[in-house]
C-alpha cells in the first residue's frame, strides 16, 4: 500500500553497497524503519534527502510492523544549521535517541509535534540546552514519572517551596528540607514553565547560565534516578559540555 506520510530521519543503517536503512518518527505510525533502495550512492538525488535529522513528506509502500519501502521524497527542513555544528548535532542525536526509547513506551502524534519542534527551534538558533530541558520535562509524562510541580514531594504542601531536587523527586518545602542543595528561586518557577509552554510559540528566552545549569543537573539526576534509561549519546553531550 502507497501512502504519504510525514516524519523526521533518526537515524541510518548501512544496508549492501548502495542501499541504507532509516529509522523514522512519523506523525501517525510512530518510530517506522524505511528500506531507501540505492540512496548510500554517491549519484542518487536521494542520498543528502535520507540523512538523519531531515524533515520529509515520505511516499512509501507501508507494511506495518514490517520495513517499508521508499518511493519517493519532499523536503519539508534540512535542519542545515544543526548539521554545520558537531554541537548542535551532539544535542539532537541525544534528543533522537531518548525520543526513540520514549516512543517505545507511549506513542502519540504530540510526541512527533514536540521532537519536530524542538528541532525547529533549535536550528533557529535558540539555546539548545533550555529547549533540551523543556523535552525532558514534557517527556516525562510518556515514560509514566511526571513530575510534580504542584506542591513538596514529602508532604504535599505548596507553600514556602524553597529548593528542588533530583534524587527526592522534585519541590522540597521548607518544613521538609534537609540539607539538599539549595537553587536559584528562579529554578522553582522555570520548571513550571519548561513543562507548560508551547515549544511552537517561544519567540525570545533569555536565562542565565547558573539557572539553565541548575535545571539541566536536576534533570540529570531525576532521569537517572526515575527513568532507568541509560543513553550513550546523553553521556558524550554531557562530556562534551564539561558537564
Amino acid at each position: 500500500m502507497l501512502i504519504e506520510i510525514e516524519g523526521i530521519i533518526l537515524s541510518e543503517t548501512p544496508y549492501g553497497e548502495t542501499s541504507k536503512i532509516i529509522n523514522v518518527i512519523t506523525k501517525e505510525k510512530g518510530v517506522i524503519g524505511i528500506m531507501c533502495k540505492g540512496a548510500k550512492s554517491m549519484k542518487s538525488p536521494l542520498r543528502a534527502l535520507t540523512m538523519p535529522y531531515t524533515y520529509c513528506n515520505f511516499y512509501i509502500y507501508y507494511k506495518e510492523n514490517k520495513l517499508s519501502t521508499l518511493k519517493d521524497i519532499d523536503l519539508i527542513n534540512s535542519f542545515n544549521r544543526i548539521k554545520q555544528d558537531i554541537m548542535l548535532i551532539s544535542y539532537v542525536n541525544y534528543l533522537s535517541e531518548l525520543t526513540s526509547q520514549v516512543a517505545k513506551t507511549d506513542y502519540n502524534e504530540d510526541l512527533f509535534k514536540i521532537f519536530s519542534n524542538c528541532l525547529i527551534k533549535i536550528d533557529m538558533g535558540f539555546d539548545p540546552l533550555v529547549i533540551t530541558n523543556i523535552l525532558e520535562i514534557k517527556y516525562l509524562d510518556y515514560l509514566g514519572i511526571s513530575l510534580n510541580l504542584d506542591g513538596c514531594v514529602s508532604c504535599g504542601s505548596n507553600k514556602e517551596i524553597i529548593t528542588v531536587d533530583g534524587d527526592m523527586g522534585g519541590y522540597i518545602c521548607k518544613k521538609c528540607y534537609n540539607n539538599e542543595k539549595i537553587v536559584n528561586s528562579k529554578v522553582i518557577k522555570l520548571l513550571r514553565m519548561y513543562y507548560l509552554i508551547d515549544i511552537n510559540h517561544i519567540s525570545d528566552i533569555k536565562i542565565e547560565d547558573k539557572v539553565k545549569l541548575e535545571i539541566n543537573y536536576f534533570l540529570n539526576r531525576y532521569y537517572d534516578r526515575y527513568t532507568g534509561l541509560y543513553l550513550k549519546s546523553k553521556k558524550f553531550l554531557d562530556e562534551l559540555n564539561n558537564i
